[in-house]
């Protein structure tokens, strides 16, 4: 795991750090389930950092394009304003059998899918600070398929924290 070399908000490192589902510890301090809010879901091609941060460098993939499907949402606790902006990546190489279902999730929160049997996946992460928050970038193996999610955390979540 690595991560921008500033130093990290501590009421945030729970949320950074977690290894099993970040969705249960969002609806632990919502106390409520999470509200999905899709903004964009469709097939787009990888970028050549997508490539290299799901893992097809050695594969010879990397110059060959491919497309995944792409699924950018806000998630909402119990304010009206976002807590979270997330991007889910799923390669279509990876999206068969079980894991068309990863396409078809609507409104459901994807930790719902990706921690129902398991508390932990194998991941790599890269946390860092952007323009819109902090954010992890966090590259799964879900059963052999390789998929990349990127969290951010946005302002009103890191306020909600300090309220605490």
């Amino acid at each position: 795991m690595s991560y921008y070399h500033q130093s990290l908000p501590v009421n945030l490192l729970p949320y950074l750090y977690a290894k099993g589902s970040l969705t249960v510890l969002l609806e632990q301090v919502a106390n409520q389930p999470l509200r999905v809010d899709r903004v964009f879901e469709g097939f787009e091609p990888l970028s050549l950092i997508q490539k290299r941060q799901l893992g097809f460098v050695e594969s010879g993939l990397l110059s060959r394009p491919m497309m995944a499907w792409n699924r950018l949402v806000w998630l909402y606790g119990d304010d009206d304003e976002p807590w979270v902006s997330a991007q889910s990546v799923f390669p279509l190489i990876g999206l068969q059998g079980d894991a068309k279902r990863l396409k078809h999730l609507k409104n459901t929160p994807i930790g719902y899918v990706l921690f129902k049997r398991q508390t932990a996946l194998p991941n790599s992460r890269v946390i860092m600070n952007t323009q819109q928050g902090w954010q992890r970038q966090t590259s799964y193996d879900w059963y052999g398929r390789p998929l990349l999610i990127t969290e951010t955390f946005l302002p009103v979540f890191q306020k909600r924290l300090l309220a605490r």
